[in-house]
């Protein structure tokens, strides 16, 4: 529709104008490293951010160690959403990021999946009995979910029983595909893609106690290429949010 000014009372136009002035000056984008484990929490707030803010959120999502070398090779991201607390304040101590905007935004939880009902019992001892012929995690190295399976298995004393069943993925995204795919009859995953609204979603599933593997902490912060963005700090202020932690808790991550 064209709007024409002799439609309009000149102080409705000037009104209107008005609004449309602060619609754009209000409105902007943020560029954000979004850890795998993250994804379908981040995508559900992301529509109610830019609802109720005007923001939108351009979101990648991999692992939190490819993440923290692409930011140092310096990649457009203004906002990270890691999946542990160290890398970012590693980043904050080498000066890459925004002083004073690190907070923990969620605390995760590890699972043992399978994608078949039944297969995984509630106490995880399909992992001892070790009848499987391939287990997935993502790789330790670059993810903390996968260093957190493998601190699982060092505890359960299974550590070189299953080595040459591992089938390791990049992140945690893959290591959750090698399962769903039926690529590896069980593996390590975050709880948040396997359970929704209080109860797991498909297949079977342990989750594994908190105390069997260091704390999954995860941090955000604004990194360096978001300070002088509105949107990076409202989407952080966002995140603290009453609306935002509903959802981060509906899928099964601690606050």
């Amino acid at each position: 529709m064209t709007l024409r000014a002799s439609s309009f009372a000149p102080t409705c136009l000037a009104t209107l104008l008005a609004a449309f002035a602060m619609g754009s000056v209000q409105a902007d984008e943020v560029q954000v490293a979004v850890a795998a484990n993250f994804t379908a929490p981040i995508q559900a707030i992301a529509a109610d951010f830019e609802k109720d803010t005007g923001h939108k959120l351009v979101a990648a999502y991999g692992a939190t160690g490819q993440f923290y070398t692409q930011i140092k090779n310096g990649a457009p991201f203004e906002v990270f959403l890691s999946a542990d607390d160290t890398t970012p304040q590693k980043l904050e101590s080498e000066g890459d990021t925004v002083k004073g905007s690190r907070f923990t935004y969620a605390i995760g939880t590890l699972a043992l999946w399978s994608a078949k009902e039944g297969y995984v019992d509630a106490k995880g001892q399909v992992l001892k009995d070790n009848q499987y012929k391939h287990l997935s995690i993502a790789n330790p190295k670059t993810a903390p979910y996968g260093l957190a399976a493998t601190q699982v298995l060092a505890k359960l004393d299974l550590t070189d029983k299953v080595k040459d069943k591992l089938v390791e993925g990049q992140n945690i995204t893959q290591a959750y595909q090698f399962v769903s795919t039926g690529n590896a009859e069980l593996g390590f995953v975050a709880l948040s893609q396997i359970y929704k609204d209080g109860k797991v979603s498909s297949g079977s599933a342990w989750i594994v106690p908190e105390q069997m593997h260091d704390a999954i902490k995860q941090d955000a912060v604004i990194l360096n290429k978001g300070k002088d963005n509105p949107a990076a700090k409202a989407l952080v202020d966002y995140l603290k949010g009453p609306k935002a932690a509903a959802v981060i808790k509906s899928y099964g991550y601690q606050l």
